[in-house]
């Protein structure tokens, strides 16, 4: 299903919910509100290791590496780099060579979502070092810098793409030691936050950030009439930012913009932030499709839980808001399996892949729900 699919009506949006028939009947359980205190770190990482041994082990099949497997497999190699477990780098191992390393699309794409491959590519390449595990990658970003139309910013028309593809920018130009790649991930970067639709996908008054042009003042409202600000895309944003900013080296001429951008984006969703923990698919309208949500309120997790730990944000006020949505994400969304449920699907706004239930699960929310986990334990004991 095209990622940017445009459902309307209540028989496309029924068509669309795909629920695991085995977990249609499952009834969520019902906890107290979350407490704001941080489990141990061993707690965290049992869940983790929960979690992923859940997925890996009813898919025998790896899958494809189109953008949202590979975020999967974002996560998974962070589950591995926290706890040296072998079976994770080995499913993940097995899958790049599956896929030869490749993008979809050749060498030639300049899309977003294809490179989004690159960032596990580029974990195993650094886990264990081998030329060939870049080499797609790298002529495909290196063509973007230097000779396929290297003066065309406008490839990022939607803000998940900050995460598909900024971090594989950054981390390229600090293993070549050539900035040219930070100068393209800033202009890429200039025109969706400030001149894509005309003012740019970002809200400078909010911190927050529209999905597309689309959702821009004077375009679709929900059906409150209230914007549509999307969960999963600003979540989408903040992990961008946070894979970014772990690549740069502090010195580099954007690395404060950056910082202070995520700052701006975990400060503002902390204020709507529901008692149970998590986010609703639409910031801006409580009242528009209610319920939980897996992915973006992973996602602000793990923007939340770097921003602590990086000083961006103050660990008094804000290492609460995590903790309540791991908390909250923990009790309600994770089978006693492991199995995550609660995730939107794939979508680009919040009618997009409805009803959200304690069944719903999806690759790309397994890896974020992993991301999420992985960096909040670096702030437990």
């Amino acid at each position: 299903m095209d990622r940017r699919h445009l459902l309307a009506g209540g028989a496309a949006l029924a068509a669309s919910a795909t629920v695991l028939p085995a977990r249609a009947a499952s009834a969520a359980p019902t906890p107290a509100a979350p407490s704001p205190q941080l489990p141990s770190r061993a707690a965290i990482v049992g869940v983790l290791r929960r979690v992923a041994d859940q997925w890996i082990g009813t898919h025998g099949n790896s899958g494809d590496n189109g953008w949202a497997n590979a975020t999967f497999f974002s996560g998974l190699l962070a589950v591995y780099r926290l706890t040296g477990e072998a079976a994770y780098l080995t499913y993940a191992r097995r899958w790049a060579e599956k896929h030869a390393y490749g993008l979809n699309g050749g060498v030639n794409t300049r899309h977003a979502d294809n490179h989004n491959a690159g960032q596990a590519y580029l974990d195993l390449y650094e886990i264990e070092p081998s030329a060939q595990k870049l080499t797609a990658i790298e002529a495909s970003l290196r063509r973007m810098v230097y000779t396929d139309q290297p003066a065309k910013n406008d490839d990022w028309w939607w803000d998940d793409a900050l995460h598909m593809a900024m971090p594989p920018f950054a981390r390229l130009g600090r293993l070549r030691g050539d900035t040219q790649y930070w100068e393209k991930l800033y202009s890429l970067y200039q025109h969706t936050k400030r001149v894509r639709g005309g003012p740019g996908l970002y809200d400078a008054a909010t911190g927050l950030w529209y999905r597309d042009d689309r959702f821009l003042p004077g375009g679709i409202v929900s059906p409150g009439g209230r914007p549509v600000v999307w969960s999963r895309g600003n979540g989408w944003v903040a992990g961008g930012h946070v894979k970014t900013l772990k690549a740069l080296p502090a010195s580099e001429r954007h690395v404060a913009e950056y910082r202070s951008t995520l700052a701006q984006l975990v400060t503002a969703v902390a204020k709507v932030q529901r008692t149970d923990g998590f986010w609703n698919v639409n910031l801006a309208d409580p009242a528009h499709l209610p319920g939980p949500e897996t992915s973006g309120t992973s996602f602000f997790v793990y923007g939340t839980a770097y921003a602590v730990a990086t000083g961006l944000v103050a660990r008094a006020t804000y290492l609460p808001v995590a903790a309540r949505a791991w908390n909250g994400l923990v009790a309600t969304a994770v089978h006693p399996d492991g199995f995550l449920g609660y995730v939107q699907k794939v979508g680009d706004r919040p009618e997009s892949s409805q009803p959200v239930t304690y069944g719903s699960t999806a690759d790309f929310g397994v890896g974020a729900f992993l991301l999420a986990g992985s960096e909040l334990a670096a702030l437990a004991t």
